[in-house]
């Protein structure tokens, strides 16, 4: 088997022979209140899933740049995070990042690095700001960053070419960049809960089928 289901078992702590699974395409380590997690992470190359989500991280540790096979999804959602290791950025061919309900205050310049994501969910955190580098993440199809702190958002996140869904629900934005009009790929964006004059090129982002939710 290459797939090990851990979920919800009361770990507390990774037994060391799941280190020593280099088998291993999908890791579940969901809902285990783990505080921590062993840099024999990073052995695990053949992953293509792993599961981290609610624990009790605050940390993960560097060795995960190490997995260069994780391509499907990466969960870290639901943990007590306020920065991801710089090594992250080395996940190049990850599709699904889901950094939502930690503590984060900005997204993490690494995560622009990840040229491979098509969904990155940012959820429930603290964050105010974006880095102008996200106009690199050019696969990325949508982007979910509802209830954060946002204010102002970069110019740059109009050169996302293949963005279709822009979720910006519950910020207390001030107003927004005039290069979201321009994304080529825009099928949805969703303002509800916030509370900024429309700007006029919205109706010209309906007029041509885009869905406007305020």
């Amino acid at each position: 088997m290459t797939d090990l289901n851990l979920w919800k078992q009361h770990l507390g702590v990774v037994p060391d022979e799941v280190w020593r699974r280099t088998d291993l395409e999908t890791l579940v380590l969901a809902d285990n209140d783990l505080v921590e997690v062993s840099s024999a992470l990073g052995g695990l190359r053949r992953l293509r899933m792993l599961d981290l989500g609610h624990n009790r991280l605050a940390a993960v540790p560097a060795s995960i740049g190490d997995l260069e096979g994780l391509t499907d999804f990466l969960y870290l959602h639901d943990n007590q995070l306020q920065a991801v290791p710089p090594e992250i950025a080395k996940l190049t061919r990850l599709r699904y990042l889901n950094i939502s309900n930690n503590q984060l205050t900005a997204l993490p310049e690494p995560i622009c690095d990840m040229a491979g994501l098509v969904e990155l969910r940012a959820l429930d955190n603290k964050i105010s700001a974006l880095p102008g580098a996200i106009r690199k993440l050019v696969k990325l199809r949508e982007l979910h960053l509802r209830n954060n702190a946002l204010t102002v958002l970069p110019d740059e996140i109009g050169q996302l070419p293949a963005l279709r869904q822009l979720d910006l629900r519950g910020n207390p934005l001030a107003s927004l960049p005039d290069s979201i009009a321009a994304l080529p790929a825009l099928e949805k964006l969703d303002l509800r809960w916030t509370h900024f004059p429309l700007p006029a090129w919205c109706a010209e982002l309906e007029a041509r089928g885009v869905l406007v939710y305020r």
